[in-house]
């Protein structure tokens, strides 16, 4: 089993309800303001009104996930709130989550953007 395959996703943000605390990834600061602030409200309302502990991550791939959890002893978590929030949060926010998805795979994997967005010559 190769160990390095396994951690090649990077957390962009989250909020744990537990702790009452919001983490945003420094790697990314080079991001709007306003972006950091809509990410930072979306993970906040998310833990405020399931519970648990919400992350937005990117894939090896560049794609995002948005996930939650909940302690094990947690009986106020509510899963089934959870996952109707993030279908939510996906269609209410496509186009950010796109943005973020066309920014990491610009800035950090350092792919191109034409052939992202299928713009690129042809050949």
């Amino acid at each position: 089993m190769d160990m390095c395959e396994e951690n090649k996703r990077v957390v962009l943000c989250g909020a744990n309800a537990y702790e009452k605390k919001y983490y945003f990834n420094k790697q990314f600061d080079r991001m709007p303001d306003s972006v950091k602030d809509e990410l930072h409200i979306i993970c906040v309302l998310f833990t405020e009104e399931v519970g648990g502990i919400f992350t937005i991550v990117f894939e090896e791939d560049g794609s995002l996930s948005l996930e939650t959890r909940a302690e094990e002893d947690d009986i106020y978590y509510d899963e089934v709130s959870s996952g109707l929030l993030i279908g939510e949060i996906r269609r209410r926010r496509q186009e950010l989550l796109e943005s973020l998805n066309l920014y990491y795979r610009v800035f950090i994997l350092k792919e191109s953007a034409a052939d992202i967005l299928g713009t690129g010559e042809e050949g």
